[in-house]
Parts: C-alpha cells; structure tokens; sequence
C-alpha cells in the first residue's frame, strides 16, 4: 500500500494512500478507514435521495467533502444551481486542487468553505437551502471525532430544518443503522426515510445507511 499524501491538523493524522491489492485510493482518518474510491454507492445514493426530494436544487449544502463523489454526483443533476461544501480539514481540499484526488472544484457551482458543518450551517440565513446533505463521520455510532456526535442529535438537526426552505430536505449517510439517529430525526422532522445501502467493501458484504427528513 503507497502513501499518497499525509497531514497532522488539530483533530488528529489524515492519511491518503493507493492500496495495493486493488489500486483504489483510501482515506484513513487516526488510523480509521474513512472512504475509498471503489465503493462510491452510498455517497452517490446520499445525492439522488436529495436530488429526487427536492422540485429545485437551487442551493444545497454538503456537509464533508471527502473524495468529492457526493458533490460530484449532485453536479451531474443539470437543475443543481449551486453547492456549498463545508470541510472542515483543509488539506482534503488541497490535496484536490492539487489533483491528488480527481477534482470538483472547478465547477464554478461549487464554493468551499473550510470549517466546521455546524458553523457553516448555523451562520446559514434561515430558509436558504433546498437541501443539506451530512456525510461527515461514519454516523453517530462510530465516530472518528467524538466531538461529531453533536451533529446527530435533535438541537443541530432542528438548526438544519430551519435553514432548510419549504419542501427541503436533510439526509445523513451513516456507515451503521442507528435507532437513535432514525428517531432523532424523526423527532425534527416529523418522519424519517431510511434506506440501507448494500456494499462491498474490500471483498466483505456491509450495509451503508441513508436517513432522510423531509421540511
């Protein structure tokens, strides 16, 4: 396996790196697996679930850039007026526009801000976005920063409906099925949509989940 890039910022070591027995490249974030470019589905299911919900994705909000797919699969929507990204480790993003990972960001309908979702979203005017998409973690029952749990509990989730416009739409993408996320949302929303996403992943059968509110 050959390191591509390596960063150490406040929250702990990034590390990029191509595996050898398949060649996909793969993010690991304090030794956690976070992401690889082999199986895509469930970040790209993340985008469709939002884009299908919502009648005009005029403004959307992307909560973790990752390896771009999400973004790259909401861009490939012709109706997408503009994409806001939040990440909140700023070599991801250099390490994409130094073309390290294929890039998103010369698409002019992508603006990143570097920082945390819950700042991005919070300074958000109130009814401003058709949708907020959070794949920030693997979900609130594994995380890689413990700090992260707040995203996945009623306060944010209720901070996220109200930057949301009439019919918008919240999805969070979870690497496990959690009852208190379902119900968290639930709680906000009203209703929760949750749609498992069967993956490979390195030769193993896994299950991915997409939680979806509707405002």
């Amino acid at each position: 396996m050959g390191e591509v890039a390596r960063a150490v910022s406040e929250r702990g070591e990034l590390v990029l790196r191509r595996r050898a027995d398949d060649g996909a490249l793969e993010l690991r974030v304090n030794g956690v697996f976070v992401m690889d470019d082999a199986e895509t589905s469930s970040e790209e299911l993340l985008a469709s679930a939002a884009l299908a919900s919502v009648r005009r994705p005029d403004r959307v909000l992307v909560g973790g850039l990752g390896l771009g797919y999400t973004v790259r699969a909401l861009l490939a929507d012709p109706r997408l007026g503009s994409v806001v990204v939040a990440e909140i480790e700023p070599e991801l993003v250099a390490w994409m526009r130094a073309g390290l990972v294929p890039s998103v960001l010369d698409d002019p309908r992508v603006s990143v801000v570097a920082g945390d979702v819950r700042t991005v979203v919070t300074s958000s005017p109130d009814a401003s976005l058709d949708a907020i998409l959070l794949d920030v973690d693997n979900g609130p029952d594994f995380l890689v920063y413990n700090e992260n749990s707040a995203i996945y509990a009623p306060a944010f989730l209720g901070t996220c409906r109200s930057k949301l416009r009439t019919d918008g739409v919240l999805t969070v993408w979870s690497s496990s099925e959690s009852s208190a996320l379902e119900e968290a949302v639930a709680s906000v929303f009203g209703a929760c949509e949750v749609k498992p996403v069967p993956v490979r992943l390195q030769g193993r059968a896994e299950t991915y989940y997409v939680y979806q509110g509707s405002s």
